[in-house]
């Protein structure tokens, strides 16, 4: 197998453990806070070990620092709108982030949006509006405001884990580290620790939260940017059939099509995007060769 196939693979396996968080939290009957401790502590763990096996020294800066804050608030407000809404509401309005790193751009470095960027946040808004007409009739409306902060934290942790003396995998270290101190002291006030509801507990931070993350940033170094960008696309489909599959979770005809529109939007943007990149770098490459 070829070093691109690989990480090729490492990717899609990243995708498909990140898809089992909204089950995994679903058959743990604790607090959302409670479980994100502990799922964060077990994560930071298993992270931690990849650090010492592989020598990579912790990187500590702003960009870091600030990513870890988002990251914090990633797995935090994820884990209470997964208790507050159904799990394809969560997933599919935290894949909005891509909407407000645009939105960021614009207003903190006067990067003016370009015609694809409009519509994709249009039809983002299209279907956002499309789960909050949704959540007012099922009384989902808190978790999904919840969720749609989580994307706004998701969008942090794009732009503080990109540029100078950024590593994504030391604020993913640092975020989880900082979650899991703070939050699973709460563990002490649940009552049940059933074999089940631990071996659910330990699937989240070992597989959904560590091992997902270190897949994803072993894979994402050779990875086609339109190919990573096809195969993260995975998650938001494969979370909610999970949940449906193994706890019987539905949801409304009015989310399904909220839930289209803003998956088939964000897919179209990153892989326009990513194809853009590529094409502006073999450009480059050309004019340097003929220079």
């Amino acid at each position: 197998m070829t070093v691109r196939s690989r990480s090729v693979l490492c990717v899609f396996l990243a995708s498909v453990c990140f898809s089992t968080g909204g089950l995994f939290i679903k058959l743990v009957p604790w607090s959302a806070l409670a479980i994100n401790g502990a799922r964060n502590l077990i994560g930071a763990a298993v992270i931690g070990i990849y650090l010492l096996a592989t020598r990579h020294r912790l990187v500590f800066s702003r960009r870091v620092l600030v990513g870890a804050l988002s990251m914090i608030g990633v797995t935090t407000l994820f884990a209470v709108a997964n208790k507050l809404t159904t799990a394809a509401n969560t997933i599919v309005l935290q894949f909005t982030a891509p909407v407000f790193v645009i939105l960021f751009m614009a207003v903190v470095y006067r990067q003016k949006p370009g015609r694809l960027d409009v519509v994709i946040c249009f039809l983002v808004l299209l279907g956002v509006i499309l789960f909050f007409v949704d959540g007012i009739q099922a009384g989902n409306l808190a978790g999904n405001v919840i969720a749609v902060l989580s994307g706004i934290c998701y969008a942090g942790v794009f732009m503080m884990n990109t540029g100078e003396k950024a590593d994504a995998i030391s604020s993913c270290f640092l975020g989880q580290l900082a979650a899991g101190l703070a939050f699973t002291p709460l563990c002490f006030r649940e009552t049940d620790f059933s074999l089940p509801v631990m071996a659910a507990v330990m699937a989240l931070g070992v597989v959904q939260v560590g091992g997902a993350y270190i897949l994803f940033s072993v894979g994402i170094r050779h990875t086609p940017a339109v190919t990573a960008s096809l195969l993260t696309g995975m998650e938001p489909i494969l979370n909610p059939l999970l949940v449906a599959a193994f706890y019987g979770e539905r949801i409304s005809p009015l989310s399904v099509i909220g839930s289209v529109i803003v998956v088939c939007s964000i897919l179209t943007y990153n892989v326009c995007l990513s194809r853009r990149k590529e094409s502006d770098r073999e450009n480059g490459n050309r004019q340097e060769v003929l220079s």
